[in-house]
C-alpha cells in the first residue's frame, strides 16, 4: 500500500492517455446544488469545456449556497486535462498586510472570543474571483462572462430557500444580525426566512457582472475593492485596497502518490490534504486491511493519529514554511508504525506535542468530467456557515472567516478543534492551513473524482472515499458510506450514527479508543468510470445534484 510522493521528490511524471470516461459527449457532474449542476451543463452544452464548466459551477455555488462558499472566500480547483500533467490552481484567501500574529488575543495575550470568526477582521483576501479569471483565460474555451451567466442569472432572479438553508441560517442568525446588508438579504426581518422564500441578491449580480466585464480588475481594483475595504474597515477589518489589487493566483504541483497500482492526484500545499494522505497511507503499508473490521478501522485510526499530528505541527503556507521532507519518506513512516500496537490505543498525549511556540462545518464541493475526459475537482469555501456573517455594503460579497484557519494562538484549538504550531502563525500575506483536499485518482481504465466538504474532517471522508473507490464501489456508494474520524486532538474516534456496530465499538473501547457518535458530516461529489460506464453521485447527506447526460455540440 505504500504512498509515493512524486512532485516533492522533483520526478516528473509521464502524460498518461485518459481513458474515455463514456461516450464522446457525455459529461458528469456532480455539485452541492441542483443550481451549480445546471450551470455546468449550461456551459458545457455551450461548447464549454470541463474548465468552464467549473467556473460555472464555482459561481453559482456561492449564488445558492451562500453559506458554503462565493466570490467573498476562495478554495483549490484540481484541473486534470485529458492530455498533460495535472495542476492545482491556489485560490486560497491570504492575510492581509495589516495582519499580526497576534491580532486575535488581547493584551494577555488571550483569544478574544469571536475575534477570528465574527466580521470583516475575520476576513482574508478573497481568491475565488481571480480564479475564476485564470482558469478561464488559461484553460477554459468560453469566456469568464459566459462562464458567470448562470450564477449572475440566480443573483437577480433569486433561488429558494430550502430546510438546509433554514439549518445554516439559523446556526449563524445571531452574526448575520449585526450588519444590516447581510441581514436584509439573507434574513426576513431579522428571522430565518420561510421554506420557499426567494432569496434575491441584485448587488451580488452587480458585483458578479463588473468581474464578467473586466476580469479580475472588476473585482480587485476599482468601484467593487473601494467599496469592499470601505465597508470592511468601517466595520472593524483592516484590508486596505492594496491588499486586493496585489492578490495573485498560484498554479502549484498537487501531490501525486501510488497506492496499491492507483495514482492519486490530491492537494497540495497550502492544503494538508495531500500531504496527510500521503503520510497515512504509507503508515498502513504493510498492512492487510479487512474492510470495516475493527481491527483496520483501530490501524487506521492510529495512523491519522500519527498523520494529523504532524499537519498540526509541521504544515503552512509553502511559500512561507518549508515542509519537512521527511514526511513523506517511507522509511519514516516505518518509524512510526513500530509505534502502532495492534491491541491498543496510543494516547494521543504520548506523542511528541505540538510545538506552541517557534475545515467548515461548511465548504462546498463540485466534481466534473466531460466529453473529452478533461476532469475537475474542487474544493470551495468561506469557512463557517455565512463566512464572518458579515456583507460589503453595496457588494453583496459575504466576507470568508479563513483568518481562523490559521493558529490564532499557537497550542490553542481552531474552530474545528485543531491545535496547531508556529508553521501556520498569522502573518501578512500567508494563506492559512487548510483541510480542503480535491482529488482525481485513476488505475488503467479505472478513474474516480471525489471530494467533501467537512473541516477538519475532510481528509478522513476523502482517505474513506478512496479506499471505498480502491475496494470496487461506484460513485453512489462511495458517498453513502458511513464514516468515523479521528484528528490527534481532541482525542477521540467521532463516528457517524450507523458507522460502527455494537461488536466494533466493544472492540475498539476494548483497545482503549474513547468514541463519540456525531454527525451525520460532509456532502461528498464523486465521479466513478470505467468499463463499466460513468456514475455520478451527490451525497445523500445534502441536497446536491449528479447527473450524467450528452452533452450536444453547439
Amino acid at each position: 500500500m505504500r504512498a509515493r510522493l512524486r512532485t516533492l521528490a522533483g520526478v516528473v511524471l509521464a502524460a498518461l492517455a485518459l481513458p474515455a470516461p463514456a461516450a464522446s459527449g457525455t459529461a458528469a457532474v456532480a455539485t452541492a446544488h441542483p443550481v451549480a449542476t445546471e450551470a455546468a451543463f449550461e456551459v458545457l452544452e455551450a461548447g464549454g469545456n470541463a474548465f468552464d464548466a467549473a467556473v460555472a459551477a464555482s459561481a453559482a455555488l456561492g449564488v445558492a449556497e451562500p453559506y458554503s462558499s462565493g466570490i467573498g472566500g476562495g478554495g483549490f480547483w484540481l484541473l486534470d486535462p485529458a492530455e498533460g500533467e495535472a495542476v492545482m490552481v491556489d485560490g486560497r484567501e491570504a492575510a492581509p498586510a495589516a495582519a499580526t500574529a497576534t491580532m486575535y488575543q488581547d493584551e494577555s495575550g488571550d483569544l478574544v472570543e469571536g475575534a477570528s470568526m465574527n466580521g470583516p477582521l475575520a476576513a482574508g483576501i478573497p481568491g475565488a474571483p481571480a480564479a475564476w479569471d485564470h482558469i478561464a483565460s488559461e484553460y477554459g474555451a468560453l469566456s469568464l462572462a459566459r462562464s458567470l451567466e448562470p450564477a449572475i442569472r440566480t443573483a437577480r432572479e433569486g433561488f429558494e430557500v430550502t430546510p438546509h438553508y433554514r439549518r445554516m441560517a439559523g446556526f449563524r442568525q445571531e452574526v448575520i444580525q449585526r450588519w444590516p446588508a447581510g441581514a436584509e438579504t439573507f434574513l426576513a426581518d431579522g428571522e430565518v426566512p420561510a421554506e420557499g422564500t426567494l432569496i434575491r441578491q441584485p448587488e451580488l449580480a452587480d458585483t458578479l457582472q463588473a468581474l464578467a466585464d473586466q476580469g479580475r480588475d472588476g473585482f480587485y481594483r476599482g468601484p467593487v475593492a473601494a467599496a469592499l475595504v470601505e465597508g470592511a474597515r468601517e466595520a472593524g477589518g483592516v484590508w486596505n485596497e492594496a491588499d486586493l489589487a496585489d492578490y495573485a493566483v498560484v498554479e502549484r504541483e498537487p501531490v501525486t502518490l501510488e497506492v496499491d497500482g492507483w495514482r492519486i492526484h490530491a492537494a497540495s500545499l497550502p492544503s494538508s490534504g495531500g500531504m496527510v494522505l500521503g503520510e497515512t497511507f504509507n503508515i498502513l503499508d504493510g498492512y492487510a486491511p479487512e474492510r470495516g473490521s475493527a481491527g483496520t478501522i483501530h490501524l487506521t485510526v492510529e495512523a491519522l493519529r500519527r498523520a494529523y499530528r504532524d499537519r498540526n505541527a509541521h504544515l503552512g503556507d509553502p511559500d512561507f514554511v518549508e515542509p519537512p521532507a521527511h514526511l513523506l519518506d517511507p522509511a519514516y513512516a516505518a518509524g512510526l508504525r513500530t509505534g502502532i500496537r495492534r491491541d491498543r490505543a496510543t494516547p494521543s498525549e504520548a506523542l511528541a506535542p505540538v510545538p506552541a511556540a517557534a475545515g467548515g462545518h461548511h465548504t462546498s464541493h463540485l466534481s466534473i468530467v466531460d466529453g473529452d475526459g478533461n476532469r475537475v475537482s474542487a474544493t470551495l469555501s468561506i469557512n463557517y456557515p455565512f463566512g464572518s456573517g458579515f456583507v460589503a455594503p453595496g457588494t453583496g460579497v459575504v466576507l470568508n472567516n479563513e483568518m481562523d484557519d490559521f493558529a490564532a494562538k499557537p497550542g490553542e484549538p481552531n474552530a474545528y478543534g485543531l491545535v496547531q504550531g508556529e508553521a501556520n502563525a498569522v502573518e501578512p500575506g500567508k494563506r492559512p492551513l487548510s483541510s480542503m483536499t480535491p482529488v482525481v485518482m485513476e488505475r488503467g481504465n479505472d478513474f474516480a473524482v471525489l471530494g467533501s466538504p467537512g473541516g477538519s474532517r475532510i481528509i478522513t471522508q476523502v482517505l474513506l472515499g478512496i479506499r471505498s473507490v480502491m475496494a470496487g464501489d461506484r460513485a453512489g456508494a462511495v458517498v453513502e458510506r458511513p464514516r468515523y474520524h479521528h484528528q490527534y486532538l481532541p482525542d477521540v474516534v467521532e463516528y457517524e450514527p450507523g458507522a460502527l456496530s455494537a461488536a466494533t465499538r466493544e472492540a475498539l473501547e476494548e483497545r482503549g479508543h474513547e468514541l463519540e457518535e456525531d454527525g451525520p458530516w460532509g456532502n461528498m461529489q464523486a465521479i466513478t468510470g470505467g468499463p463499466a460506464g460513468v456514475e455520478a453521485a451527490s451525497d445523500p447527506r445534502g441536497e446536491g445534484m449528479a447527473a450524467v447526460r450528452p452533452v450536444a455540440a453547439p
